[in-house]
């Protein structure tokens, strides 16, 4: 039994002092392997004065330079927005709109180059270049570092010399201002001239305009539109149109449908503005104008892929769901003696956005 006990002890022992071992190694501190052969860091290259920094005469040529920049790009926006309107597109002639592209663009080049190599050649010419690191730190420093970033705007502020040099600031100011002149004039001349709401309501339908198929442009006898189906409409002489042919279509543009009778829900006053259960309603959406393309035939309902705004068909194609402020604009129909179906008249409500609307 002793000889057993003696074994036993031979054998743990071992065991013990690794784990020992083990506790002790788990207890150590964390020891670190230096490198003796790393790449020592070789630091900022020291700083070159410039030409500017040693001649005086040559830091104010280059305060010139960058202001005769600036003063270029003003003149480059004053010189888009009088080419805007001293060489105005004639649909007639083709020519006018290569002089109106042409000298509007140098307009807005010269705008938009002059402030730009002006900013660069003054960082270049008179901005001290001080190389730094700066680390990350949190998205809020401490008191100390917002004080520091004070006294590095300040420093800043000294060294580009923006304050003091009030002729390259000046001038700056007043190329940064000029450069979107262009940019809201021809904006702002995108807006229909006059009443938008009667430019709206007056579209290609009128008493005994065919709903033809878009694009072929072939007329559309009530009886090939059958329940559930849903055809993609224009009117009668679009393809006709030598000009405005596009924003003709944009306003004209029809969605037909057919549903069983027993499904409609319609107004008295509007009953006879559908035929035999065929409904058509404009095909923009009256939230931001996108195209009503999406049919559900069980429910009925228009689905504008856009914004999500949906319609019911069923019902006057009122709104059920998403941002669309007022139901989608009906155009009333009928059939002529050979059996296609014509327009009674235009579109009583101005089709597309709404917010035309908004001050009415």
């Amino acid at each position: 039994m002793a000889d057993n006990h003696d074994d036993h002890d031979e054998v743990t022992s071992p065991s013990n002092e690794v784990a020992t071992v083990d506790d002790h190694a788990a207890n150590a501190p964390a020891t670190a392997v230096v490198r003796t052969d790393r790449v020592p860091n070789p630091g900022f290259p020291p700083e070159r004065p410039r030409v500017a920094d040693l001649d005086p005469k040559k830091e104010k040529q280059a305060e010139r330079t960058i202001s005769a920049l600036f003063l270029l790009s003003v003149v480059g926006s004053v010189l888009a927005v009088v080419a805007y309107f001293a060489f105005p597109i004639d649909e007639a002639n083709p020519g006018s709109v290569r002089l109106n592209n042409l000298f509007l663009g140098l307009g807005i080049t010269l705008a938009l180059l002059g402030v730009g190599i002006g900013a660069v050649h003054w960082s270049k010419a008179l901005m001290h270049s001080h190389e730094e690191v700066e680390l990350r730190h949190p998205t809020r420093g401490s008191d100390e570092a917002r004080t520091k970033a004070v006294e590095v705007f300040s420093q800043a502020n000294k060294e580009s010399g923006f304050t003091r040099r009030s002729l390259v600031r000046n001038t700056l100011i007043g190329a940064v201002a000029a450069t979107p002149i262009p940019a809201v004039v021809m904006f702002r001349d995108l807006a229909p001239q006059g009443d938008p709401v009667a430019l709206l309501k007056q579209t290609m339908w009128d008493e005994g305009v065919r709903l033809c198929r878009d694009p072929s442009g072939t007329p559309i006898r009530a009886a090939d539109v059958t329940i559930g189906s849903a055809f993609h409409v224009i009117p009668e002489g679009l393809a006709e149109l030598e000009y405005h042919r596009i924003e003709e279509k944009a306003k004209a543009v029809v969605l037909l449908m057919r549903l069983p009778l027993e499904d409609l829900n319609e107004d008295p006053e509007k009953a006879d503005w559908s035929y035999d259960g065929i409904v058509a309603y404009s095909k923009i959406c009256t939230h931001v104008g996108c195209p009503v393309a999406l049919y559900e035939q069980l429910t009925h309902h228009l689905l504008c892929p856009c914004h999500q705004s949906q319609f019911d068909v069923a019902n006057h194609a009122e709104v059920i769901f998403g941002p669309a402020a007022r139901p989608l604009p009906q155009l009333p129909i009928t059939v002529d003696d050979e059996g296609f179906l014509v327009a009674k008249s235009d579109f009583l409500d101005p089709v597309g956005p709404s917010f035309w609307e908004i001050n009415r």
